[in-house]
């Protein structure tokens, strides 16, 4: 059994934060269906690089579910979306701002048929507010959101970071607030309406670097955006770089030890100190220990400060990630059968559930793949569905 065996899920999301969303849930069992525009679908598809034909973005996100085409700009494909979703437990949408009011499919007119429904809208900005009618990608939202003002701060400006932490905060936080519905239905036996914005859940991980701010300081002198010799990233022998997180006044009197530097050791040091950047003397610092691990290899120093106990681990690629043992070993990599591309590969579970785990069941759908399950359960003849099929509709 899995934890959401039962759940049927109708998503009309694209890209990557509300699929990204939709496969945590089928990961554990929920029935995904993802509703998809004739012809154009779902535009992570089309994008290089592919398995074949299977584009490996789609692939990455989609996986667990089944595929139905269906227009619903037109009269017929919006009747088929209702009966849909009065069978449906969630519905989850990522258009802009009143577009499933002038479709016809909002929380208010499907909700009418089916009481139990929670319905998420997962938007930038959310379904009010000055801003919620603005176009926006995760770029623009790391930057509304204060992000980009100190990530990589030591480079003097913001810079375009490499993650899209913006859209993975959403698809987090709308897994949580549907999970949260679902189980507040349990109780009152009646859906709701669930608004996400990505803005505001981004500004939700600010809990730490809020904290200045809240306390009537600015950040000028922390370790958490680059300017800590302690806290920072050393280049190797080899070309490589390392993590040094020698925050804690062990683990920076360890290190010192180590190298043989115990006149750095603040005995007073307090456990807060942590947050020093060692301002009076950090050049020095920063030089000594740029000098310091340009003696040895990645792997050296990896292995001999894990061995005094500092935190000091290597950076790695995405393609040495797949390769790390314990990367490995939690299983992190999977592969799933595909029906026409053969095993591709699937990035793991991150989360182990001991007695109802997630499990990766099938390969990510076909376009329209599931149309003559889905359409022939709700009682459209064969026949019906080409009919459909040749009019756009389906």
């Amino acid at each position: 059994m899995l934890p959401l065996d039962g759940i049927r899920i109708l998503d009309m999301s694209r890209l990557l934060p509300g699929p990204f969303a939709s496969m945590i849930l089928a990961d554990f069992g929920a029935e995904v269906i993802k509703v998809e525009e004739p012809g154009l679908a779902d535009y992570s598809r089309w994008a290089p690089p592919f398995y074949g034909s299977l584009g490996v973005y789609f692939s990455n996100v989609n996986r667990n579910k089944k595929s139905v085409t269906l227009n619903l700009k037109s009269d017929e494909g919006r009747t088929i979306f209702r009966r849909l979703a009065a069978d449906a437990d969630v519905v989850l949408e990522t258009f802009r701002p009143g577009v499933v009011e002038r479709l016809g499919v909002s929380y208010e007119d499907l909700r009418k048929d089916n009481p139990r429904l929670v319905y998420c809208s997962l938007s930038g900005y959310g379904q009010d507010g000055p801003y919620r009618d603005y176009a926006g990608h995760d770029l623009n939202i790391q930057g509304l959101g204060g992000i980009l003002s100190f990530i990589n701060r030591g480079e003097g400006h913001p810079i375009v970071p490499g993650l899209p932490i913006a859209d993975y905060a959403g698809s987090l936080w709308t897994v949580i607030a549907i999970s949260m519905a679902l189980q507040a239905r349990e109780k009152t036996g009646v859906g709701q309406y669930i608004d996400v914005s990505i803005l505001d859940c981004i500004i939700s991980l600010l809990c730490r670097d809020s904290m200045f701010h809240f306390g009537g300081t600015e950040p000028t002198d922390s370790s958490f955006y680059g300017e800590a010799p302690r806290f920072n990233v050393y280049e190797t022998a080899d070309g490589k770089y390392v993590t040094l997180s020698a925050l804690e006044a062990k683990f920076w009197v360890n290190l010192c030890r180590k190298l043989g530097r115990e006149d750095l050791i603040n005995a007073n040091e307090r456990n807060e100190d942590r947050l020093t950047s060692h301002k009076a003397n950090r050049e020095e610092i920063f030089a000594f220990l740029r000098g310091v691990f340009k003696t040895k290899t990645c792997d050296e120093w990896v292995r001999e400060l894990a061995a005094a106990d500092v935190p000091c681990y290597p950076v790695l690629s995405i393609a040495d990630v797949f390769r790390d043992p314990h990367v490995l070993h939690r299983k992190m990599l999977q592969e799933v059968e595909h029906p026409t591309e053969g095993p591709i590969k699937q990035i793991g579970i991150p989360v182990k559930l001991n007695g109802t785990p997630g499990e990766i069941r099938s390969a990510p759908p076909g376009l329209g793949a599931h149309n003559h399950d889905v359409y022939g359960a709700m009682g459209i003849t064969p026949e019906r569905q080409e009919a459909l099929r040749a009019a756009g509709i389906i």
